[in-house]
């Protein structure tokens, strides 16, 4: 090893600094003069003294230790060049102060990396403890074992188990501090967080880092709340699918630095960086110190390239039967008849995709009582069939064989087909226990092990888990994000594998499968085509509803077309050789794909397109249904589900529903809110009576009214039989009483003064004249003051007290906020070094004094009742020097801080509240009793004081 350098992996040489030629020389006829003229106090000028401190500081930042070969320490083997650059780079991190992000791609060695980082804190620069790593569960044992085999020296206790284990280990083993580093998963990070609360960490290391990238997920603000010199991220996952993710991640890392989402997203909009290069050249600068990212292509050479081959298989008798019974069940969906809603469209996609892998997963569809494991398990499924022939080719070649699906249920028939097979094998999904777990990860990797396959569910065993002793992966079925597939495929092919890793992807031909697996192609193009290529997109990988009639749709007509299987008795030679053909046309296929293209995820080019049907293009009538796509009659629906609605017209069979009562065509439509007089709705009554006694109108029987139906149905006629037509005078009487009201004053004018008057209340007449758009100051407060005196008349006006009044509530409650902070902060000189708070016996476990006091202060100077005070409120506290290193209190939220102050507001409030009533006491108890002269005392008081309360 070698030492030197300038904190970015460049070695220098360890000799002194020499002065450069050509810097001019120091005068000593200065120094003799003043020490020939007796003036001892100058030993050196002030250039001789600026150069030694430059000097010293130059050597003292010059001091890195920079590995050219695997540390000593490391005792395990030998770690591989890429890994010890990437050493070299953690260690430039910590030299420097920063936070980092290690992100290599799966199976190359980031968990030895970190420990070798560990290991480098100890015994280079004496800092042993305590460090925290926070894992997937599957992978605490692994990172255990791996601690103990590279780095033995480094102390590891791992925090898992049931209550009682851990409190004894809290207690025992945790808390007397005798260890260096502790493991443990991200349950137990949430279920003791006040433990680990109480540690000051030197190394945070999240495993799988992308668990923290929703900024508001329990996990990621319980880990922003503990205390930590440095931290490290570990996620073989790319970061720049999104960009707010991103962010989330560089925020925990550094939240002084990246503290805004919004500016980040501002200085880095996805639609600005297509065709901009400044902006990617710039946001990749910005990333290159806390990001390393290395390929296996790139750095591990030994290591065979896997060959993935997509092997498509028809569907058997039974599937294409329970395939059609799901498309038939919800027919009217799939057609597009009536206002289908995505998650029943959803629902149908996942039972289409629970068909294709075996039609078993619906109940009643095995044949029994009693059940059997027999031939039909393999015969009355595409992909089994597929499989059995398969798995016999492999085990005559010695190979081992991982396989993975999504749903666990398919596991459960895996397992009857090998016990039927005779085939041994080991089972892992998210129900297994972390021991249950690695005994089986052990079972598999020994030497001369009989297990001939590990079956896997794709999410809970594609973390951190190596199975590098098997070459052959069987992806059962494809998951929607193309990065859990890559994940599985990466168990075996990893570091340690010594044969060629074969990925056989099942597909169930003219499916929603073929689909599938399209989309995730796509998304893993488009990330190659844009995003390595140093571009960036958002283009959303969520499925819109077309997207998923689409998928519903494709092969719908193959499936109605037979009702035979699809399954041949073709070799399992040829099957494999047509599968490795089709995999070539679809990755030529994708190369010959635009960028557009890749970013609307389609596959419809205009020579094949999914909505060519029976020889006619149903493209344009996608967004209006399909019409007559599949004969099956429509099935009826109700709208409205309400069941008062529903049984009131149950009870009505074979009765008919009542008219709408006919009105004038030409009356004037006049609103309750627009004020007019109440003589005018008498007079328009009046000429709708006379207008339906001219048409013979005859008043029907509500039956919603119940025992006073009848009645009121004769009062109703009998206005009717009894109107006359309005003369002359009254015609134009009512004329003149349309003038009178706010003819025009809209609904939105109307709404607009009524939120004004929650806004503001209902004195602040000008304020509230403001908001009402299109209205002078005149008209509102003319309204306003007629609103006021008529406002009973309004149909909903309980709606509308309660909303203004609690508008006002709000208002007289910021007036008292502001006056208990006024009060409050008069009582101290200078508020921001003595204010003090009375916390009581609960004063709060999160925030300390110093941050409470900085809180209150900076709130009244901000002034409480301003706009967005709590965003300016965490800006300042992130630009405050006395939190710089402060991680808790500058990675808070503007909500969190709200919620802080809330709390600080009430505890002031309770004291100015008991120093009052003292007061009082006070004043009483001088006062003496009432009877005699009453003794007259001067009590000084501060004018400052008086002044602010």
């Amino acid at each position: 090893m070698t030492t030197g350098g300038d904190g970015m992996g460049n070695k220098t040489p360890n000799s002194p600094l020499k002065m450069k030629p050509g810097r001019p020389k120091f005068k000593k006829d200065e120094k003799s003069k003043l020490m020939e003229a007796g003036d001892h106090r100058h030993r050196r000028t002030e250039k001789e003294e600026d150069e030694e401190l430059l000097k010293s500081s130059r050597k003292k930042e010059s001091y890195q230790l920079i590995f050219d070969k695997s540390p000593s320490y490391v005792k395990g083997g030998e770690m591989r060049d890429y890994q010890v650059r990437g050493l070299n780079w953690m260690i430039s991190l910590y030299e420097h102060g920063i936070n980092g992000i290690l992100a290599d791609e799966m199976g190359l060695g980031k968990t030895l990396q970190t420990i070798s980082l560990l290991g480098y804190m100890k015994h280079h620069r004496n800092i042993p403890s305590p460090h925290l790593v926070i894992a997937p569960k599957s992978t605490l044992h692994n990172w255990v074992a791996e601690f103990k085999r590279w780095v033995p020296t480094i102390r590891v206790v791992c925090l898992i188990g049931d209550q009682a284990k851990r409190v004894a280990m809290i207690r025992d083993i945790i808390m007397p501090g005798d260890w260096d580093c502790c493991v443990t998963s991200y349950e137990m990070v949430i279920r003791e967080r006040s433990v680990f609360k109480k540690f000051n960490w030197r190394y945070l290391v999240i495993d799988e880092a992308h668990r923290i990238k929703n900024e508001k997920s329990k996990l990621s603000e319980i880990v922003r709340e503990f205390k930590s010199a440095n931290r490290l991220l570990l996620t073989g996952t790319p970061l720049q699918n999104n960009l707010h993710e991103l962010w989330s991640l560089l925020n925990f890392l550094l939240p002084d630095v990246f503290n805004s989402a919004d500016d980040f997203d501002a200085w880095f909009s996805t639609n600005k960086c297509f065709g901009d290069s400044e902006l990617v050249h710039r946001l990749h600068a910005v990333l290159r110190p806390f990001l390393l990212r290395r390929i296996k292509s790139d750095v591990e050479k030994k290591l065979l390239p896997k060959k993935e081959t997509k092997i498509y298989i028809g569907l058997s008798k039974m599937q294409r039967e329970w395939y059609t019974k799901i498309l038939m069940k919800d027919i009217d969906v799939v057609n597009g008849a009536g206002k289908s809603d995505k998650m029943r469209l959803l629902n149908i996609l996942m039972q289409l995709r629970k068909c294709c892998n075996h039609p078993y997963l619906f109940d009643g569809a095995e044949p029994g009582p009693p059940y059997t494991t027999d031939r039909h398990l393999v015969d009355n499924c595409g992909k089994m069939v597929l499989l059995d022939k398969l798995l016999v080719k492999l085990k005559t070649q010695d190979s081992r064989v991982l396989i993975f699906s999504q749903m666990t249920r398919v596991l459960d028939i895996l397992e009857d087909y090998c016990a039927w097979k005779c085939f041994e094998y080991c089972r892992l999904d998210g129900q297994t226990s972390h021991d249950e777990r690695q005994v089986a990860i052990d079972a598999f990797n020994a030497p001369d092990s009989t297990k001939f396959i590990f079956m896997l569910s794709t999410r809970a065993g594609g973390l951190g888990i190596n199975l590098a002793t098997a070459d052959i992966v069987i992806l059962y079925d494809s998951d929607w994000n193309p990065q859990v597939d890559l994940q599985a495929m990466d168990r075996a092919h990893r570091i340690g594998q010594k044969k060629q890793v074969k990925v056989f992807r099942f597909i169930t031909e003219n499916t929603v499968e073929d689909r599938i697996v399209e989309k995730a192609e796509m998304k893993l193009r488009l990330d190659n085509v844009v995003i390595q290529q140093g571009r960036l997109t958002d283009a959303s990988t969520k499925l819109g509803k077309d997207e998923v009639l689409s998928m519903i749709r494709h092969g719908a007509n193959h499936v109605f077309a037979s009702k035979e299987s699809d399954i041949t008795d073709e070799d399992i030679d040829a099957i494999l050789a047509r599968g490795e053909k089709k995999t070539e046309e679809m990755k030529k296929k994708l190369e010959g794909l635009g960028e557009n293209t890749l970013q609307s995820f389609t596959l419809d080019t205009p020579e094949h397109s999914v909505y060519q049907f029976e020889g006619e293009d149903y493209r344009g009538k996608q967004k209006i249904g399909i019409g007559n796509w599949i004969e099956p009659p429509k099935r009826e629906r109700k709208a409205n589900y309400a069941v008062d609605a529903y049984f009131r017209e149950a009870l009505r069979v074979g009765e008919p529903k009542a008219p709408r009562a006919p009105r004038p065509p030409k009356q004037p439509n006049v609103q309750d809110f627009q004020f007019y007089p109440p003589r005018l709705f008498e007079l328009l009554d009046k000429e709708i009576y006379y207008y339906r006694k001219t048409i013979g109108y005859k008043v029907p029987k509500d039956p919603d009214l119940g025992v006073d139906a009848d009645r009121v149905m004769k009062e109703e006629q009998q206005k009717i039989d009894e109107a006359e037509e309005l003369s002359e005078a009254l015609i134009a009487e009512k004329e003149e009483l349309l003038n009178e009201g706010f003819s025009n004053w809209s609904k939105r004018d109307f709404n607009q003064f009524i939120k004004a008057n929650e806004k503001f209340g209902r004195d602040d007449i000008e304020s509230i004249s403001r908001e009402v758009e299109g209205k002078t100051p005149e008209e509102v407060m003319e309204y306003s003051r007629i609103f006021w005196e008529r406002c009973n008349e309004l149909q909903d006006i309980e709606r509308i007290m309660a909303q203004i009044e609690r508008g006002e509530a709000k208002i007289q409650r910021r007036i008292s906020i502001k006056r208990a902070l006024d009060c409050k902060m008069a009582r101290y000189r200078a508020p921001f070094h003595q204010l003090r708070l009375q916390y009581g016996t609960n004063k709060g476990k999160n925030y300390t004094e110093d941050e409470d006091r900085f809180l209150v202060c900076m709130l009244h100077q901000l002034g409480f009742d301003k706009e967005n005070v709590y965003d300016e409120l965490r800006t300042a506290v992130r630009q405050a020097p006395q939190f710089r290193f402060d991680w808790f209190i500058k990675s808070r939220t503007a909500m969190e801080l709200q919620r802080r102050c809330n709390t600080l507001i009430t505890l002031i409030e309770r004291e100015n509240m008991e120093l009052e009533e003292r007061e009082k006491a006070e004043k009483k108890k001088r006062k003496g009793p009432r009877s005699g002269t009453p003794k007259v005392r001067t009590i000084e008081t501060p004018s400052w004081f008086m002044a602010k309360c």
